[in-house]
């Protein structure tokens, strides 16, 4: 039996394989920092074994609370993932699961991996579409670029600023991005044409693709967690925030989402800009007309429970959204989908996953199309 790691965002310290039915791991730290919570490797040599893994001491992880009802993701060919039932042990702080293998190797992950290679496929295609044009805004600690795609009408007044993956673990964020614009660039979908003519739209899907291929759940490769950068980002710790806030006070943004996933809360909800001191009632009226209509066309989306108020009051100037709302008067949101499984429409099989994100993603550009009446 072996335990690989060499692929992107691979990551897991191995303990113990001698025993098929006793197989102990440990998270290792994010790059340069003290977080811990991703995950993803491959075990070979199994074929038709009786396997039993247990990740240990977990109460070192970021989020200890994130295991309740956690269920790993396992994939036999690295593309179909799907989640098998977890014991969590609060007392020992560990994770198990057991399964008999059907393959002679299977990943498990954290969260369905959206690999650098997707991405760059993915950039390739764009570059390869007449309604997307990709630009280089910036370049990480690594020489990674900050790839930033512009779609729609560039002489509107009226920029929408869409980014993910800040926090590089946050998986579901950048599938959640892949939907979104690969419905925008449908030249048949009659909602994204109307959406191109009205807006312009400038979409950042890995804020971060250092830590993406480091396998770290929140830090670049400096250790720095981007989103507590945007109130004086700099080239040597946050470069790819630099780039991005640059550009924006270039463009003005009209609306800003952020997109993350919650180690803990099995929803689907957003976080505004109601801490902040600024908190216009403009943006209160947007906020309330925006939650109203996603929630109709999106029944994953709920407003019943998410972060508490004042939840990031000691950080707000530092956070993306919180700095947008309050440098733009505008409509901002951190969108969050979970690790987990959305708590109100289960699915077993695979809890959340990357098609459910990408499916969100595509969603919202409805709810954009039926809120921009009110702006």
């Amino acid at each position: 039996m072996k335990v690989n790691t060499n692929f992107d965002a691979g990551n897991i310290n191995c303990e113990a394989i001698n025993d098929p039915t006793n197989l102990r791991f440990t998270i290792p730290n994010d790059t340069n920092s003290e977080f811990a919570q991703w995950f993803y490797f491959q075990l070979t040599g199994i074929q038709g074994q009786e396997l039993t893994l247990c990740l240990e001491q977990l109460n070192k992880t970021a989020y200890p609370q994130g295991w309740l009802d956690y269920n790993v993701c396992a994939s036999y060919d690295n593309e179909t993932w799907f989640r098998i039932p977890c014991q969590y042990d609060q007392h020992n702080h560990t994770l198990s699961w057991s399964l008999t293998a059907t393959s002679n190797a299977i990943f498990f992950a954290y969260f369905e991996p959206y690999s650098y290679q997707r991405h760059l496929n993915f950039i390739a295609k764009l570059n390869s579409s007449p309604l997307a044009i990709v630009e280089h805004i910036g370049l990480t600690a690594c020489n990674n670029p900050v790839d930033l795609i512009r779609i729609g009408n560039h002489n509107a007044q009226q920029k929408i600023w869409i980014i993910a993956r800040q926090h590089p673990g946050e998986t579901m964020a950048e599938w959640f991005m892949e939907g979104l614009i690969s419905r925008l660039i449908d030249q048949f979908d009659a909602i994204s044409k109307v959406l191109r003519e009205q807006f312009e739209f400038y979409l950042v899907p890995n804020m971060n693709p250092d830590g993406s291929i480091m396998g770290n759940l929140r830090t670049n490769s400096t250790g720095t967690n981007l989103n507590r950068e945007w109130l004086n980002p700099s080239e040597e710790l946050s470069p790819e925030v630099l780039a991005v806030r640059k550009l924006m006070l270039t463009t003005g943004v009209e609306m800003f989402f952020d997109i993350h996933g919650d180690e803990s809360l099995p929803y689907i909800f957003t976080s505004g800009c109601a801490d902040n001191k600024s908190f216009s009632a403009k943006q209160q009226h947007y906020e309330e007309k925006f939650e109203t209509i996603f929630q109709q066309i999106n029944p994953d989306y709920q407003t019943t429970v998410g972060y508490p108020k004042n939840h990031f009051s000691l950080e707000s100037p530092t956070i993306a959204t919180k700095w947008v709302g309050n440098q733009f008067d505008c409509l901002a949101y951190t969108l969050e989908m979970p690790f987990k499984d959305n708590a109100n429409l289960p699915s077993q099989a695979t809890g959340w996953n990357g098609y459910r994100s990408k499916l969100l993603g595509a969603s919202l550009l409805t709810a954009i199309h039926q809120f921009k009446y009110h702006i």
